[in-house]
């Protein structure tokens, strides 16, 4: 029930969340800052994949958490890494504005990068893939959620502003009864793997929030701008990548093991990332 069912329904809401909190003005500021946004997507995109696959090498990961991993790594970032970027005293329009275009991106990106990884990882033991129609199905849970948020953003502002932040809130509690109630349904498979992922989940969030927030800096980027960049680059949506997962191998009621890296995830995330950006804020302050 929750797998087959409130997990996509839920995803549809989140997204649709995600779009209200939206305006035009979040991707004028694409053409504005084209360097400082070309840094956060070329993080994103293009470099986060590739540390991941580094290490399911270095960790030794099997076939199916492999996959899944790599379908976290391929996932957008969300309402939370908004969220955390305000916390941590960011530029949130910044950080907007990547979730914004990323999301939509990642139609096309995600549905490519995870049948590459289905081959190499699985080999003759994939399952069946159907690029194209993951990609429809991408766009139908994801874009256009998103989208009609923003046009209900443009259209309807007064019932915006009074909805925005309470379909945040209600966003944020799904969040976390999906990624709880994913792992309920899956408990020993969960047990058995943690000690497995969990050195290499860790490992990927602290490598790419450091990645982020040097790479910003090493081009120039203010303070507030350096945050933003680290987050968006360090930070997914493990909705997304529970959501695909179970798309891919759907496993009965419970959580697919290609679901498992992001189930993972969606805990140990706030477990490392709250830590590191409340010792930044009073590291800051005492500036």
């Amino acid at each position: 029930m929750i797998i087959d069912i409130i997990l996509p329904l839920s995803l549809v809401f989140i997204m649709f969340s995600l779009g209200l909190g939206l305006s035009t003005n979040d991707f004028k500021n694409v053409a504005l800052q084209p360097k400082v946004f070309a840094v956060g997507i070329l993080n994103q995109m293009v470099l986060l994949p590739l540390v991941a696959f580094a290490l399911i090498t270095l960790f030794g990961l099997g076939n199916e958490i492999a996959v899944g991993l790599m379908i976290l790594a391929c996932s957008p970032g969300g309402v939370t890494s908004n969220i955390i970027t305000k916390l941590a005293k960011g530029d949130t329009a910044l950080s907007i504005s990547y979730t914004a275009v990323v999301s939509i991106a990642s139609v096309l990106t995600l549905p490519l990068i995870t049948g590459f990884s289905i081959y190499y990882f699985m080999g003759s033991e994939a399952p069946a893939i159907n690029v194209l129609s993951l990609g429809l199905t991408m766009f139908l849970i994801t874009a256009i959620p998103v989208i009609l948020g923003l046009l209900v953003h443009h259209k309807a502002k007064v019932f915006t502003q009074r909805f925005e932040p309470v379909a945040t809130k209600i966003s944020a509690i799904l969040f976390v009864f999906i990624v709880i109630g994913a792992l309920a349904s899956e408990w020993q498979t969960f047990v058995d793997n943690v000690f497995i992922l969990g050195p290499s989940i860790v490992t990927l969030i602290i490598v790419m929030l450091l990645l982020g927030y040097t790479s910003a800096h090493l081009f120039k980027m203010s303070e507030a701008q350096a945050v933003s960049v680290a987050i968006a680059t360090g930070i997914q949506n493990a909705t997304v990548g529970i959501t695909v997962g179970n798309l891919i191998l759907p496993s009965g009621e419970g959580l697919s093991v290609l679901s498992l890296p992001s189930g993972v995830y969606g805990i140990l995330m706030y477990l490392v990332v709250l830590p590191i950006v409340f010792a930044y804020v009073k590291w800051m302050n005492g500036k």
